[in-house]
């Protein structure tokens, strides 16, 4: 109890102590000023281009599409995927699929499959030509054995939301445009851990997404990735990052895209979804091996990527502090008023533009929950080597 009251006693010197330091509370301050006017930044000069994007339009030449699959004991994925490829609205394209090691019955159902699509082609890749682990070496296979010069990628756990993905995404390649980055969705099931993988989801590819309308590409999704195979040859494939075994979609679009060959496609009927993880465990290993690349980003793209996440901590810290001492109280919480609102209203139009619904209200919920979650992944993200893609 005597310690109890000492602790006390010395907590409220401290307080007091701090709440007196005017020049401590001045650039305490200042330092939540300049996080908010940075977080300002991201949310109107970057993620607004994204939200409030006019789509138009295209009507070019239909060109030849190989859409790329890569499989590994996927055959129950297939049978409930491969349909809808198949059932595409889209005169003219091919179906790769690159049954790597599978050890089920994935080859068989391939081959009765072909009878009915001739426009499947099968790539086998057996065990003895396999020099690297990860999905790159089954993947620069499928792609060389692709037809034609589009190369549209989607996983086998992934299925076109329409019969116009294909059309949508390929609309995009005239003129200087060799990569057309995507949005792939997760499906909506009950729970709090597939409302996270949503708003993971949606909040990754409103970065992506928003950073490659302001001329800075940086990645895309595998899920729902196009480019062109001249392009993809032209840069020695995935020659310069092999040896590391995620890293086919992002390390790749980081190496190769910029401000000219790289555009974005949002509408709806192009968005690809897909089986959200069940179980946190399989999130976490699955944003681990995410997460593992972005050390190998360019150092403009690392920097601008962790300057964002960076500048919500500082502003809640420093918020918290301010409040304690109740340091030009009025415009801390004008601050903080403006940041949160500016928040939802950007993160609901991004919502819409790609279909996502979550409640604006909860977001800011999200954030503060997604600040302890991130510290648990960059803590643990590099703990293991990882060289298996399934």
């Amino acid at each position: 109890m005597k310690y109890s009251i000492i602790l006390q006693l010395n907590l409220f010197s401290m307080l007091e102590l701090l709440t007196q330091n005017e020049l401590l509370n001045q650039v305490i301050f200042i330092i939540f000023t300049s996080s908010i006017g940075i977080l300002s930044l991201y949310y109107w000069v970057i993620f607004c281009r994204l939200a409030f994007i006019r789509l138009k339009p295209k009507d070019i030449p239909k060109e030849g599409v190989s859409v790329v699959i890569c499989a590994k004991n996927e055959i129950l994925n297939l049978k409930k995927n491969l349909p809808h490829i198949f059932n595409q609205d889209y005169p003219l394209f091919e179906v790769v699929v690159v049954n790597d090691e599978s050890d089920d019955d994935t080859h068989f159902f391939l081959m009765d499959l072909q009878h009915e699509h001739p426009n499947l082609k099968i790539v086998d890749v057996k065990n003895s030509v396999i020099f690297f682990k990860g999905k790159k070496f089954p993947l620069s296979i499928g792609i060389k054995s692709a037809t034609y010069d589009i190369i549209l990628l989607i996983d086998a756990d992934c299925y076109p939301k329409s019969d116009q993905w294909i059309r949508n995404m390929q609309k995009h390649f005239s003129g200087k445009t060799e990569i057309v980055l995507g949005y792939g969705a997760y499906e909506k099931k009950k729970g709090l851990l597939n409302k996270l993988i949503r708003f993971d989801t949606m909040h990754i590819a409103m970065q992506y997404l928003s950073f490659a309308k302001s001329g800075l590409p940086y990645m895309g999704v595998g899920r729902n990735l196009a480019y062109r195979k001249s392009l993809f040859y032209r840069n020695k494939g995935f020659i310069s990052h092999y040896k590391i075994s995620s890293g086919d979609d992002d390390l790749f679009i980081n190496q190769v895209a910029n401000s000219k060959n790289t555009v974005i496609e949002l509408s709806h009927d192009s968005h690809t979804i897909s089986a959200p993880k069940t179980t946190f465990t399989d999130w976490y290993y699955q944003k681990k091996r995410h997460l593992s690349t972005s050390i190998h980003y360019k150092f403009i793209h690392k920097f601008l990527l962790s300057l964002y996440p960076f500048s919500i901590v500082v502003s809640y810290i420093t918020l918290i502090f301010l409040l304690i001492t109740q340091y030009n109280i009025y415009a801390v919480l004008s601050l903080i008023s403006f940041r949160i609102i500016s928040m939802m209203i950007i993160f609901y139009f991004n919502m819409r533009k790609l279909n996502e619904r979550i409640s604006p209200i909860a977001i800011p919920l999200y954030e503060l929950l997604f600040i302890k979650l991130n510290v648990i992944f960059y803590l643990f993200s590099f703990h293991k080597k990882n060289n298996k893609w399934k």
